[in-house]
């Protein structure tokens, strides 16, 4: 995958002590402890939240959702209209936005309809000229069934861009405020695609949102600054004496600890994930908060269907049963975590609370396992998650108990990882057998779980159906739900989808958590979010 820009950089911390010894008429720039590299800074490749992070602050969408809600806002798009049959959508762009220009572009216009159609048409259009410079599937674009779902994108005069559908989609607009529908220059791409350089759009991103990229180094930093021209001025002025930033820095740190030593130490301000075991001395430093949500996320782990004995389901049954996921939460998320039962959060309507709890039963597992003729069980691999995720905060802890829960029925595991971009190439590659991964809710609807993560689409390689599950009833319940508008039926037909889930057992579901962040005092404005996303335009400084 596309791993950005490798410009040198001076460490974080340096650069932080510079900014804060050039004196409050100098550039103000926070520095964000993040926890991983991103896989890319293209926004429609990117499939995890550490490299949607990275994008959310370069690009805009057509629509968002408002910070800390799962309501939909206008954006890009001013406005937009849907025929009676639910059908076609057209979008009336904002006047006047412009893009960011770099050391190769200057923009020569403001946004129009020529960027929409671009920026999806090269995830649509097999053919598409920039379709290669992804380096790797559009995941998102074709695991929601957008390319089979669009009939036409088209430009309707400079300010308007038309979608037509095959059929009413009740997630549609929902789906375009997720980081893939970021909107791109097709400006720039045409001097890169003249210049034979189409990958520089992701290595070198250009974008409408309110900070520009500047370089990145991998395990060290993504450095951004503040854009003068965004269409959305939000930061005027001080507020409660703290002052916009004029600098944005994601400083990559994969280990909890050291993310916590440099906030303390002030070379950060804000850190994602703390450890559980860490979360009280943080509550009781007078410099620092604690925040948290309930985000609508899920940790599980991933049984890949297509791979023996992993085809049968009562092998897949006893690896659910014999998995003491009690003892995991308390061991590793601690209060922070609640046992999972089912693939979507307890926060998210269509949740089935009436499927009972998933027994932990090694004598029932055992037999199944006899009965599935593995009566001296059998060896296979296990991927555990390299860096603390806000589903899992520590990957090979969890993986260790797994292994030891599943080695008393007979089942040998080995344990194996990878870097956090290797890891998640490996899973989308179909690699290994079993594997710990989870998600946060993308759009805050039931089909973003059910959909994405368990449907016949993204059960093909490069998809993010990660056990390459599919099956004939949970697919037409998942995909009736989406053409239908009615919450109701809706509802329905995801509690049924659920059943089917927990009879065929292609997960273990986990775990659903608690989210925490920590910022120092200086910080103003940031919150979390339920969807995940850590959104620094309206963040301040204090001196």
């Amino acid at each position: 995958m596309i791993s950005g820009h490798r410009r040198s950089s001076p460490g974080v911390g340096l650069l932080l002590a510079a900014f804060l010894a050039a004196g409050p008429s100098q550039a103000r720039t926070l520095v964000f402890c993040s926890e991983g590299n991103p896989e890319s800074l293209d926004p429609a490749v990117v499939t995890t939240t550490t490299a949607m992070n990275a994008t959310w602050q370069v690009f805009n969408n057509l629509v968002e959702f408002v910070p800390g809600t799962t309501e939909i806002r206008p954006a890009l798009a001013e406005s937009w209209t849907i025929t009676e049959d639910g059908r076609t959508y057209v979008f009336a762009l904002r006047e006047g936005v412009r893009f960011h220009g770099n050391a190769r572009f200057e923009p020569s216009r403001a946004m129009n309809a020529d960027d929409v159609v671009f920026s999806f048409m090269r995830q649509w259009k097999p053919e598409h000229r920039f379709r290669p410079a992804a380096g790797s599937a559009f995941t998102y674009f074709h695991d929601l069934g957008l390319a089979d779902q669009i009939v036409a994108i088209d430009k309707v005069g400079a300010r308007h861009v038309r979608f037509i559908l095959k059929q009413p989609d009740a997630t549609f607009l929902a789906n375009l405020a997720q980081a893939f529908g970021g909107i791109l220059s097709a400006e720039y791409a045409d001097i890169l695609a003249t210049a034979g350089m189409p990958e520089e759009l992701a290595r070198a991103p250009i974008g409408t949102g309110p900070f520009v990229f500047t370089s990145y180094r991998p395990d060290v930093a993504i450095r951004y600054r503040s854009f003068p021209d965004y269409w959305r001025k939000t930061q005027a002025g001080d507020l409660d004496g703290a002052k916009p930033i004029d600098g944005l820095v994601f400083s990559i740190t994969s280990n909890a600890a050291v993310r916590l030593t440099k906030l303390k130490a002030g070379e950060c301000q804000v850190m994602a994930f703390p450890a559980p075991a860490d979360l009280e001395a943080i509550r009781t430093d007078g410099a620092l908060t604690l925040l948290a949500r309930a985000e609508l996320n899920v940790g599980y782990l991933a049984l890949n269907t297509t791979r023996p004995p992993l085809t049968d389901v009562r092998v897949r049954r006893a690896i659910n049963l014999a998995i003491d996921k009690s003892a995991i939460v308390q061991g590793v998320y601690g209060a922070a975590g609640t046992i999972a039962k089912n693939p979507l959060p307890p926060g998210m309507w269509a949740y089935d609370d009436t499927l009972p709890d998933i027994a932990f039963d090694r004598a029932e597992a055992k037999r199944l396992l006899i009965e599935a003729g593995f009566a001296d069980g059998f060896e296979t691999d296990l991927w555990f998650l390299p860096v603390s995720r806000p589903y899992n905060p520590n990957g090979r802890r969890v993986g260790d108990m797994i292994q030891a829960d599943l080695a008393r029925i007979g089942i040998r595991t080995r344990l194996m990882t990878d870097t956090w971009s290797a890891y998640q190439a490996a899973l989308y590659r179909g690699v290994p057998t079993m594997m710990l991964n989870g998600w946060t809710s993308d759009n805050g609807d039931p089909d973003n779980f059910l959909n994405v993560l368990l449907g016949c689409k993204a059960a093909q390689i490069g998809g993010a159906n990660l056990a390459r599950w599919c099956d004939v009833d949970y697919e037409a319940a998942i995909q009736e739900a989406r053409r239908t508008l009615d919450r109701e039926a809706r509802t329905r037909l995801y509690r049924l989808a659920q059943a089917i889930f927990r009879r065929e057992a292609p997960w273990v579901p986990l775990a659903h958590t608690l989210v925490h962040m920590a910022v120092r005092g200086d910080v103003v404005g940031f919150q979390m979010d339920p969807l995940g996303r850590h959104l620094f335009e309206e963040v301040r400084l204090k001196d």
